[in-house]
């Protein structure tokens, strides 16, 4: 355990971005190798999904109050739904001759090294077997049949698994060592879009998390090395369940059923070269996750629903709409009543997406730099998540901070500085504008103790924050203002700005939200062409 300690401190402190040393990465981009942004297993039978998202009514505040619709049943459309509301492309976007695609989950410099597959029973529509995800079709691609009557029998309900996986060299090409961070990021902003999706099929989501890594990437062929070859290899992430009972499938009667599946196709190879970064494969193995018992129910805090947001959109439109904006005017102001909403939507309540999906209490608490909310003051805030961190807090932070406690009642906000901090915003952004631009900053702060005593739930605390970026892309498309991530940030001066002087807690994540500049010059397109 102490040498897997050290491994990830070791990481942790050398993939930080510093004011005076950034973490080490690539000196210039390898265009030629630019990783191909989508993943495809040749040879595989392919079944195309209908786009059905728009049949689907559920308004996106009934879901941020826990409001869900009735449970629709398991058949081929309503897969489809989730996949395309969470997983799928939501745009084509060009410039010039250049031309990418947007998708429903974001993503650090929309490289997405996340992949999604579907264990199923045999469903109307679909075959029982593990598929894999191809977001630029909007298809299932077919790896493994089972007809082995196990399979079946291991779901004993009515529901799925949805895996997710990494391929941790398409965030490497561009950002290097900082590249794993950015993958476990981007994995909490997945687990949350699809808790959002299944809760507008009417369905809950449960993160399997006594599954080890070696049982997921059995379960998703990612340890079939002749499948692989001399593509980009995988990493596990995640299993989720998804249904409509809290009983959960047989894990080891799956596997079992899968020693007589029939495997189908061969991995795309993304790059033709590559550069290794050992830092890389060090936190990998250092976070490895073997068999855990399955943690009992939390016992989260009451919490009223959240205030009406401004705009009443479907879910549908709002998970299609979202952006990662990339400046904002300096100008946008927010309402504190928009502000204390959107707070209140980080907060956990039982099944609830996008927190329905965890089994721990927030570990994950939110320090905000308030520069333009009507009604409140300019300053340092602090949004405590779980209540018994509180005490924590206060005495690992300034001893002069006030700790006067602002907003509504419910809600646990409190006031520690009052100052203009748009100049501290900017510089902790790496010196990004947007940062100061925005109507408020914050950062994710997290009770790091977690890791250094389970190293691999190290990465459960990015994913954390990733769910708490994704629900304030979310928010802020409601209440008619933009977000967007911030993944290049000074560590240590926001542990600097908030007094945090050892590594009970750390900054894992930053965060933005204002007005945001559109880019004239960039054109949109539809993200499926519809077949006649």
């Amino acid at each position: 355990m102490d040498r897997l300690k050290h491994a990830l401190l070791e990481y942790h402190e050398h993939s930080k971005h510093r004011v005076n040393c950034y973490a080490p990465g690539p000196r210039e981009l390898d265009w030629t190798n630019q990783p191909d942004p989508f993943r495809e297993f040749y040879g595989t039978p392919r079944i195309r999904l209908p786009l059905a998202a728009d049949t689907l009514a559920t308004r996106y505040n009934e879901l941020r109050c826990g409001a869900l619709p009735p449970a629709h049943g398991f058949d081929l459309s309503d897969v489809a739904i989730l996949f395309e509301l969470s997983l799928g492309l939501s745009a084509w976007k060009s410039s010039g001759a250049q031309r990418w695609a947007l998708r429903c989950n974001p993503s650090s410099g929309n490289l997405h090294p996340t992949e999604g597959y579907l264990l199923c029973p045999a469903l109307p529509g679909l075959s029982g077997g593990v598929y894999h995800y191809l977001s630029r079709d909007h298809l299932l691609e077919r790896r493994a049949a089972v007809d082995d009557p196990r399979w079946t029998e291991a779901f004993s309900s009515n529901g799925v698994l949805v895996g997710i996986s990494s391929i941790h060299w398409r965030e490497a090409w561009k950002y290097g060592m900082r590249a794993w961070r950015y993958c476990q990021h981007d994995c909490g902003h997945v687990i949350a879009a699809l808790s959002y999706a299944a809760a507008a099929l009417g369905w809950q989501t449960r993160l399997v998390e006594a599954a080890a890594d070696d049982a997921v990437a059995n379960l998703l062929g990612l340890d079939r090395g002749d499948d692989f070859g001399v593509a980009e290899v995988e990493a596990p992430d995640a299993l989720l369940w998804i249904g409509n009972s809290e009983l959960r499938p047989d894990l080891e009667r799956m596997l079992i059923a899968l020693d007589t599946a029939q495997w189908h196709g061969r991995a795309n190879q993304l790059s033709p070269g590559h550069v290794r970064w050992p830092q890389i494969d060090s936190i990998r193995r250092a976070t490895h996750k073997s068999r855990t018992r399955e943690p009992p129910p939390p016992n989260p805090e009451r919490r009223p629903a959240p205030p009406t947001p401004a705009l009443d959109l479907s879910f549908a439109r709002i998970a299609r709409q979202r952006r990662s904006a990339v400046n904002f005017d300096g100008t946008t102001r927010v309402t504190d009543a928009a502000f204390f909403s959107m707070l209140a939507c980080l907060l956990t309540r039982p099944d609830t997406p996008p927190w329905n999906a965890l089994t721990c209490p927030a570990a994950v608490h939110a320090a905000l730099l308030v520069h333009r909310v009507e009604g409140l003051e300019p300053g340092l805030y602090m949004l405590v998540r779980n209540s018994r961190a509180l005490p924590d807090l206060k005495l690992s932070m300034r001893p002069e901070w006030l700790w006067l406690k602002a907003g509504p009642d419910p809600l646990p906000l409190y006031f520690l500085l009052p100052y203009d901090l748009r100049a501290a915003a900017k510089l902790i952004c790496c010196h990004q504008d947007i940062g100061a631009d925005s109507c408020f900053a914050l950062g994710m702060i997290a009770r790091f103790e977690i890791a250094l005593k389970q190293p691999w739930r190290y990465r459960h605390l990015f994913w954390e924050c990733g769910m708490l970026g994704q629900t304030l892309y979310l928010e802020a498309e409601a209440a008619g203002v933009r977000a967007t991530g911030i993944g290049c940030f000074f560590d240590d001066e926001m542990h600097a700005l908030l007094g945090m002087e050892d590594h009970t807690w750390q900054s894992l994540y930053h965060f933005t939200v204002g007005g945001a500049v559109d880019d004239l010059r960039l054109s949109a397109f539809p993200p499926y062409v519809v077949q006649p």
